[in-house]
């Protein structure tokens, strides 16, 4: 099974246009990714990881680390 930082990065390179590889410890605000591909991000995260978090929840992640490690924390 692929690590979480494999699976996001995978999503990432699917879905997103960010014409570089995805910096983990970056604010997600500074990747130059509009807010309506964010929130797309995030509901497939959440398909993929089966977290079931709110669109608005989702801003508690500053950047993708964090984002790693609340999934990884939950199991």
């Amino acid at each position: 099974m692929s690590s979480t930082e494999d699976r996001i990065r995978k999503i990432i390179d699917d879905n997103l246009d960010i014409g570089h590889e995805p910096d983990f410890d970056a604010k997600l605000g500074d990747t130059g990714v509009s807010s309506v591909d964010c929130i797309s991000f995030f509901k497939l995260v959440n398909g993929e990881f089966g977290l079931g978090l709110a669109a608005e929840e989702c801003r508690q992640f500053v950047t993708l680390r964090d984002l790693v490690s609340f999934i990884n924390a939950r199991g």
